[in-house]
């Protein structure tokens, strides 16, 4: 007969990630202010398109512009 020993081993793996606040507070951030840059680019657009259909087209919508500007 032989002696045998059995030995189990545990390995113990750790993973440590940190991550700087400051750095997901800026891609916050800067989601945030292009969210509502794109709205205001969008609201804007559609006022245009809402003058030049209110006026009758684009030379009218311009013409317009230009009295409601300088008064005439």
């Amino acid at each position: 007969m032989s002696d045998r020993t059995t030995t189990k081993q545990k390995t113990r793996i750790e993973s440590v990630t940190t991550q700087n606040v400051a750095t997901e507070v800026s891609k916050v951030g800067v989601i945030t202010i292009a969210a509502f840059g794109a709205l205001v680019g969008l609201w804007s657009l559609a006022c245009i398109v809402g003058g030049m259909t209110a006026s009758g087209g684009p030379l009218a919508f311009v013409g317009d512009w230009f009295k409601a500007v300088t008064g005439m």
